[in-house]
């Protein structure tokens, strides 16, 4: 199992601290999620069932029918690498880290291209390009005329762009989704997640938008059933609340900005609307340095990256403002 966000019983437990006394900034989900309301008892009561309304909510809500319901997005990226024949996978690092574990261990050669751009990644003429978008964890963003091009030329020679924009639903408008598995981009496969801008990652849905015939091999690999009722019932209410949705990107975009400029003298920033990632020497000192004012970050081992998500409250807001006042790192 990879190491992931979100881990907070585990730092309760390291650092002897209760658990409700944690901050939690680890996971860049948004802390404001969507109110689930109280559901009808059959969704609890019966199996689950195709085109009960999630379908169709999600093609309106993302723009396009090529769709697939998965439990999370997380089952899919397991599942994708078994459905396509082996070959070299062009990774544009760092990246989730689940996505180069999946493609490993269904046989595929990986190149890992450190902060790459899409031309380049084109340039090492593998047929799989693959990459975040927002990038999780640096927040860097591939433009989306780019990702269209590179679709186009990979199409031409008979290859993949597979996209997770999980971080993306605050700016739909440089999404890719919509053309995902259409006659303009058959060769384009996207992830899309409920668990960060909606805030629902317990409910654990996903979609995956690809080419029909890959979604058919998906969901007989996937198998019946992969979603619970109450969370299909909940997602399809969310993704229909279209006043929810604008006001939240209003408010993550302000969120996303304050939390990039708190972090700025600190370091490098790079910044989504729901996480800001430090670029600096010491940041592997601030994570413990925070942890053991009980704030969880996103630390990670391979590079001098430390993630951010974003406070519920101004309460938290003030006690990392506060944390990070305090922060005199040993170089200094």
């Amino acid at each position: 199992m990879l190491d992931h966000g979100g881990r907070l019983r585990e730092a309760a437990a390291h650092y002897d601290t209760p658990l409700a006394d944690w901050l939690d900034l680890s996971t860049g989900i948004n802390p404001l999620g969507w109110p689930v309301p109280p559901l009808p008892a059959a969704v609890w009561q019966r199996l689950p069932e195709d085109n009960d309304g999630l379908e169709a909510a999600a093609a309106a809500y993302y723009g396009n029918a090529n769709l697939l319901p998965v439990a999370g997005s997380q089952a899919a990226i397991q599942w994708l690498p078994a459905l396509l024949p082996r070959a070299a996978v062009a990774c544009i690092a760092p990246l989730y880290n689940e996505h180069p574990q999946a493609w490993q261990r269904a046989g595929h050669k990986l190149r890992f291209l450190q902060n790459a751009t899409l031309p380049r990644a084109l340039a090492a003429a593998t047929p799989y390009v693959l990459l975040c978008n927002p990038n999780n964890p640096t927040a860097d963003r591939h433009p989306r005329e780019l990702a269209v091009d590179a679709a186009a030329q990979l199409k031409k020679r008979g290859g993949w762009l597979i996209v997770d924009e999980a971080f993306i639903d605050a700016t739909p408008e440089h999404s890719l989704t919509p053309l995902a598995g259409t006659a303009d981009a058959p060769n384009l496969i996207v992830f899309r997640s409920l668990g960060k801008f909606f805030g629902l990652a317990g409910l654990r849905v996903g979609f995956l938008f690809a080419a029909p015939e890959l979604l058919t091999k998906m969901a007989d690999a996937i198998g019946p059933w992969a979603i619970a009722g109450p969370s299909r019932a909940a997602a399809t209410l969310a993704l229909a609340d279209n006043a929810w949705q604008t006001a939240t990107r209003q408010h993550l975009q302000a969120d996303g900005e304050r939390l990039r400029q708190l972090l700025a003298p600190l370091g490098e920033v790079k910044a989504t609307p729901l996480f800001a990632t430090l670029n600096a020497p010491a940041t592997a000192e601030l994570h413990e340095h925070l942890a053991r004012r009980a704030i969880l970050t996103r630390r990670y081992e391979s590079n001098p990256l430390l993630r951010f998500g974003l406070p519920p409250d101004e309460a938290g807001w003030q006690r990392l403002a506060d944390a990070l006042t305090e922060w005199k790192p040993a170089c200094a």
